[in-house]
């Protein structure tokens, strides 16, 4: 049986990444199958391009090596040859991208790809996500080395920093599908162990290396997102140590040190886009509850000793979000009116919490310019990959 409608009520019964919950949420939810199979077929024709066919002169590393440069850093006009300088909130469009938009691209594609199969059982859309997986992570000649010591350079000043982990969040839903594909019985044997491998060694270098170790000590909202990459690819290997490291930093770390007693997030305020920020951190703090919590941890649940929980942040952010000209923080230096990609927060929280409202908005959210594939949410990627009934044999979702 697949999905037929474009609305279901979430079932959300202890599977990997559920929150928690217990009784079925009374909530439509749609799953936009017809946007996703269209795009689906046009990514079937599109060969596998990974970081290997985008080479930069610039890059200190081998070309397997993933390189990028700090978004808001521009060479000094006064010193056009030297060391960049930093205009925070304003991105240099002239700085190398290429491989983050190689690895965006890769996300979108195995995640959607993986949803077109989860919603039609077309073994077609399941073997084009494979082929991908198996050029970034397996093929000796395109495959990415599984680190990011080069990520987030600065010109003159630094060959990589440990803040360009943020890059690869596009992976966690490539680690979503990947674990969605192996429920499903499609990726196996060879496949399925190379790829948990690229997985384990990446995971692993987070947390040895000295910028693994520099982004999960981050007090802001790269803490955040390095805590939820190590939650969704140890929840892809079966790395309960590594699970178990994360629920405690949620709790520890990051709820306690980054939001305020009203819900917000005073050192995103701070920032010169204060309010897409807030809501980036938001969006990472609510994923990292979706991956983590399970019926006896049940991290939406949780509460700081002086009161700090989900649900404040949620509500914080809430009014601003349907009414933006009401924000009383200074406006964002770049973007303050466009309109943001769908806050996987809202949908989230919204199922964690019963509320209407929060899945309203969360479905009302449309996006423009790069932001136009409404249904692809930020960087976790389609909504079936997270809301989707559970499992109950090999190779059957439904």
């Amino acid at each position: 049986m697949t999905f037929g409608k474009s609305y279901v009520c979430a079932l959300l019964i202890s599977m990997i990444g559920a929150s928690g919950i217990s009784r079925a949420a009374v909530l439509n939810v749609p799953l936009d199958r017809r946007q996703v199979i269209r795009a689906a077929e046009a990514y079937l024709h599109d060969k596998p391009r990974t970081i290997t066919a985008y080479p930069s002169a610039r890059d200190p590393g081998g070309i397997h090596e993933y390189y990028s440069e700090g978004t808001y850093w521009w060479p000094n006009p006064d010193n056009p040859e030297g060391p960049y300088i930093r205009r925070d909130g304003y991105t240099n469009p002239n700085n190398f991208r290429a491989h983050k938009k190689a690895l965006g691209t890769f996300g979108e594609h195995v995640a959607t790809l993986t949803a077109a199969w989860m919603l039609t059982h077309q073994r077609r859309y399941a073997t084009a996500a494979i082929a991908n997986l198996r050029a970034w992570f397996i093929t000796p000649a395109t495959m990415m080395a599984p680190n990011l010591q080069y990520s987030q350079a600065i010109p003159g000043i630094d060959s990589g920093r440990g803040i360009g982990i943020i890059d690869t969040v596009r992976l966690v839903p490539v680690a979503r599908s990947a674990e969605m594909l192996e429920r499903g019985g499609v990726l196996r044997g060879s496949d399925k162990k190379a790829v948990n491998k690229w997985f384990a060694e990446y995971l692993s270098w987070m947390i040895t290396s000295a910028h693994g170790r520099a982004e999960m000590h981050a007090k802001n909202n790269h803490g955040t997102f390095w805590t939820l990459q190590a939650a969704a690819y140890a929840a892809l290997i079966g790395d309960r140590k590594v699970l178990a490291m994360c629920r405690r930093r949620f709790k520890r770390t990051l709820l306690p040190h980054q939001m305020a007693a009203n819900g917000s997030f005073p050192r995103e305020l701070a920032r010169t886009k204060p309010f897409g920020y807030s809501l980036f951190n938001l969006n990472a703090m609510c994923c990292v509850c979706q991956v983590l919590s399970t019926p006896t941890d049940n991290l939406w649940k949780y509460s700081t000793p002086d009161g700090r929980n989900m649900k404040k942040g949620l509500a914080f952010l809430y009014p601003y979000m349907l009414h933006k000209s009401t924000w009383p923080y200074r406006h964002d230096v770049q973007h303050w009116n466009s309109k943001p990609q769908r806050p996987p927060a809202y949908l989230f929280g919204g199922l964690a919490y019963h509320n209407n409202n929060y899945i309203s908005l969360w479905n009302a959210a449309r996006g423009q310019g790069q932001y136009s594939n409404f249904w692809f949410n930020s960087f976790m990627g389609p909504t079936v990959l997270w809301i989707a009934p559970v499992t109950v044999s090999p190779g059957r979702f439904w």
